[in-house]
């Protein structure tokens, strides 16, 4: 008896810190949190963990886990904080965008660790490098710590914004190479070195603020080989598996403590043509990338899959858009649970204020129906490891808005959906957590008080 009133006022304790009771439990979609939720994580023996200590990021099979209990990711985008920081008048800038996403229970944030040629270049050109920029995106990462916010760290990008890969082609073809595709990124040996230098340089990166090496430091929860990779001068996709093989490894034989994922969108290709009707349309499969095949490299820790239902089926708002999410997301979730071994991450996703019939009310419904999908997989242990809203800006930034930048102090509602999520996540978390430990210390006297929290 003793046991159950323990537990209860445990329970009560949480309910009321969070304030979402109805929330909470409508957000488990009115269902048990059964044991099977919780016993993917093994505890290590009777070891006493710190709840929150600031450790790396893993994974465990189809799981995240931080002190070897699961994390679920609940992030955003915001690509431009490295060159905000540089100058003293928009550094601000990047603390409001923590500030505000660490205040929604966000806590994972995908961001550029590259400018490549282009106005405050990082990578002025090949092996030359701005310290002032570089400086600012130690700044950057220790923001990130200050409010207990973890960074993706992509390396490049496919597309010019940035540089990315058509500035390494251009920096070839001033080196005297023969180049005639910006392909040719993916398989010419002297811009692969190039590639290569750029990794090292920022792995090994001894941050200024913190005087702690990036490829030792927590903050960072992932490297990201590049941005959207497409390789469409070989629809075969055996130039950019190649690419993906060779990069992988090189990052883990630098860093083998953070994780790696590509930075795909989430095409299926040639080796699944029994997937590829997922594809949002016919063109998807022919761009080199390959889902499946693509991840299952050696070095490659999680799946990326981006959603844009508006960019691939049609600009114009519909259900359609809805339901292409939810299969579009599920099948992945199966893939990684089936073939992958992984989790998976839905890095990109949204809508934007700029298609027909857009209205806040849809940009809800999206975001509720990703969350959905994440919680209906993390409740039965799969490997639905998160997601990253693309795109959170601080107020003041709206001159930069693509029409997809959700701006959380003016979006009242969006925010309220957002907070839930965290809630919820961090309920669940919890949950896993509590059962992980009494499973290890207190295995009998716990076990009809954890019945309890099962039937919530």
């Amino acid at each position: 008896m003793a046991t159950h009133i323990t537990i209860f006022f445990v329970v009560i304790i949480i309910f009321i810190f969070n304030g979402h009771t109805n929330g909470l439990l409508h957000g488990l979609n009115e269902g048990q949190v059964t044991d099977t939720t919780m016993h993917r994580v093994d505890c290590k023996g009777d070891v006493e963990m710190e709840d929150d200590a600031w450790m790396m990021v893993q994974k465990s099979g189809n799981q995240f886990v931080v002190n070897n209990q699961p994390f679920y990711v609940n992030g955003f985008n915001t690509y431009w904080l490295m060159v905000f920081a540089v100058d003293n008048s928009t550094r601000g800038k990047v603390t409001q965008v923590f500030q505000q996403a660490s205040d929604v229970g966000l806590t994972v944030c995908r961001t550029w660790a590259f400018n490549d040629g282009q106005w405050r270049a990082l990578q002025k050109k090949p092996f030359v490098y701005d310290e002032d920029v570089f400086k600012a995106l130690d700044f950057v990462v220790s923001e990130a710590k200050k409010f207990n916010i973890r960074l993706i760290l992509s390396l490049t990008n496919n597309w010019d914004a940035y540089g990315g890969k058509p500035q390494y082609v251009k920096w070839g073809k001033e080196a005297g190479l023969n180049l005639t595709n910006d392909d040719d990124f993916f398989f010419h040996p002297t811009l692969k070195s190039y590639y290569k230098s750029h990794v090292k340089t920022v792995l090994n990166r001894v941050n200024t603020v913190t005087n702690m090496t990036y490829k030792d430091d927590p903050t960072i929860f992932a490297w990201e080989l590049i941005n959207e990779p497409r390789c469409e001068s070989d629809p075969s996709g055996d130039k950019l598996q190649e690419w993906i093989e060779e990069m992988a490894v090189y990052v883990k034989t630098i860093d083998p403590k953070h994780l790696v994922e590509i930075g795909l969108e989430g095409f299926y290709g040639p080796s699944t043509p029994n997937k590829v009707q997922y594809n949002p349309n016919t063109y998807a499969q022919q761009v080199g990338t390959d889902f499946i095949r693509n991840h299952q490299v050696l070095g490659v820790d999680f799946a990326s899959v981006h959603i844009y239902a508006d960019s691939w089926i049609s600009p114009s708002i519909s259900n359609d858009h809805i339901a292409f999410t939810k299969s579009w997301m599920q099948s992945h979730i199966d893939d990684a649970e089936n073939y992958l071994g992984m989790p998976v991450v839905f890095s990109e996703f949204g809508v934007s204020k700029k298609d027909p019939g857009y209205n806040e009310s849809y940009r809800d419904n999206l975001i509720s129906t990703v969350y959905n999908t994440l919680l209906d997989s993390a409740k039965k242990g799969g490997s639905g490891g998160g997601s990253l809203l693309w795109q959170v800006f601080p107020d003041g930034t709206e001159y930069m808005d693509d029409g997809y930048a959700i701006i959380l102090s003016k979006s009242p509602s969006t925010s309220s959906i957002i907070s839930r999520h965290s809630t919820r996540l961090t309920l669940f978390n919890s949950l896993c957590k509590w059962k992980c430990h009494w499973g290890c210390k207190k295995k009998h006297e716990f076990d009809g008080g954890f019945h309890f929290l099962d039937e919530l």
